[in-house]
């Protein structure tokens, strides 16, 4: 069965064919989600019509998505007009094939479920450290939506109380403004503009000062994990994002997050992604042949 996956994010749009569980061809283009969700949705259909015949579609995407309709619930202003997008009613009509769409975050904990990190483990947490902080809840293999298709929005756990207090923005003392990857790069700059990135900020860890704040970063990290550990007592939490990559990061969490949580909590097993950015295609390829086959 060939299955065209697409993986769509704020800045840029991968894609590639997924046959007998391998991913072939992966390719990428701009998304360019200044120009707003109608523009998104042309560009997923001019690269499906580059590449037919296939026998389905699977998409995963930034936002919020209903996976049983395959539509955008809500998106940000990052891209304008996402929100209503109805992309399995308009690509089922065009294509003539199934089409499953999933939240990417939902998507990258999937693929990691299925060949990855979560492999073996029926159930477990997932998330994600990037310019925010997703979330995805595994329960029986499966993701747990919530009761609108909203659940795991991990970002918003409030780790601040008197900055949520006093701020206007739903983040406002929010977990993704003190532990996201971009949290940490603001919090560097202030002190080394010339450090603009993780990977940087990670070259100079001998540099006390910046040793000290990336310490101070990790905390906040552990807070939220440990507000996640004791509502969901999970056996295993999956952290994923380009930073994760660090090992030092990982160390670092696994030895503080004991001290942070009860002894009876304390057995979780946090590991890093394995899969990178395919986790989101691959898992676009295994949902969508089940939902084929029931079609």
């Amino acid at each position: 069965m060939k299955i065209l996956v697409f993986d769509i994010g704020g800045t840029a749009i991968k894609y590639g064919i997924c046959q007998n569980g391998h991913l072939e061809e992966t390719r990428e283009c701009p998304t360019e989600a200044f120009k707003g969700g109608p523009h998104i949705l042309n560009t997923i259909c001019s690269l499906a019509k580059q590449h037919l015949p296939f026998d389905a579609i699977g998409i995963s995407t930034a936002g919020q998505v209903n996976p049983e309709e395959g539509s955008i619930i809500y998106a940000n202003s990052n891209i304008p007009d996402y929100t209503g997008t109805q992309f399995q009613q308009i690509l089922q009509e065009l294509f003539h094939v199934p089409v499953s769409i999933e939240n990417d975050v939902n998507s990258a904990a999937l693929g990691e479920a299925i060949f990855g990190a979560g492999k073996g483990k029926d159930s477990f947490l997932c998330l994600t450290y990037g310019t925010g902080i997703g979330g995805a809840i595994i329960e029986n293999r499966h993701v747990y939506h919530g009761s609108s298709f909203s659940a795991g929005e991990f970002g918003a756990i409030i780790t601040h109380a008197e900055e949520k207090l006093a701020g206007t923005d739903p983040f406002d003392g929010c977990y993704e403004r003190y532990a996201s990857a971009t949290a940490l790069v603001k919090m560097v700059s202030a002190v080394d503009p010339s450090l603009t990135n993780g990977r940087q900020i990670f070259t100079n860890l001998e540099h006390p000062e910046i040793k000290e704040i990336v310490s101070k970063w990790i905390d906040e990290i552990v807070l939220g994990l440990a507000t996640l550990i004791h509502i969901f007592n999970p056996s295993s939490i999956v952290l994923g994002g380009g930073i994760m990559v660090q090992p030092y990061i990982l160390e670092q969490i696994q030895a503080r997050v004991p001290q942070m949580v009860m002894s009876s909590f304390a057995h979780v097993q946090i590991s890093s992604a394995k899969l990178g950015n395919s986790g989101g295609l691959l898992s676009r390829f295994s949902e969508t042949v089940e939902k084929a086959v029931c079609i």
